[in-house]
């Protein structure tokens, strides 16, 4: 598969369990860099909650160089690993979700932590907007300049979107193409007397 869904934009859930209230805030996230500035991010929202765990899938979903979780001072794996297996679950890529806490008096134990960061998590995927996300290769298109016009009008009904354009002699086009249009994208270079060159 090429595609997978990811959140449409930052989006916020609010849960109540034993008086402890659960902020659940879900980031779009391109890459782990900016999934962990997008937390600091929701901590800065949030100074005075007690904890602010986190996980993310801040790539393709099997990329697990890209995933990563804490428990922010909640007891060891109570907290980040159970948000993180709900996320790798869901089939999310390009996800960061953060759980603030505000402790409401009633302890929840071990099991009930990891219930309440379950449940907030999985209740705020449930109600998650989504756009599906594209896995990519890079490729270079060299192509007449008479022939540009007809190229974009027909990429517009395909997922791959052009990276850069630099002229010289004749066009290169920089593309990002989704696996599953590179055999369109193939016949339609040839059609037009173009040349593709993957990178």
């Amino acid at each position: 598969m090429d595609r997978y869904p990811a959140p449409a934009a930052k989006q916020r859930f609010d849960t109540i369990i034993k008086r402890s209230r659960f902020i659940t805030t879900v980031l779009a996230v391109p890459d782990k860099r900016a999934a962990l500035t997008a937390i600091q991010t929701v901590r800065d929202e949030f100074p005075d909650a007690n904890h602010h765990c986190w996980a993310m899938v801040a790539g393709i979903p099997t990329d697990v160089y890209h995933q990563d979780q804490s428990d922010d001072g909640e007891p060891k794996g109570t907290a980040g690993k159970p948000m993180l297996n709900v996320l790798q679950h869901s089939g999310l890529g390009n996800t960061a979700v953060v759980v603030t806490r505000y402790f409401g008096g009633i302890k929840l134990g071990a099991g009930g932590l990891v219930r309440a960061y379950s449940q907030s998590v999985s209740n705020a995927l449930s109600e998650l907007s989504t756009v599906t996300a594209f896995i990519k290769t890079e490729m270079t298109l060299l192509l007449p300049y008479s022939q540009l016009a007809t190229f974009e009008h027909w990429l517009k009904s395909t997922d791959t979107t052009v990276v850069k354009k630099e002229f010289s002699d004749t066009l290169l086009l920089q593309l990002a193409v989704p696996e599953s249009d590179t055999g369109a994208l193939q016949l339609r270079v040839n059609e037009l007397g173009g040349e593709l060159i993957l990178l």
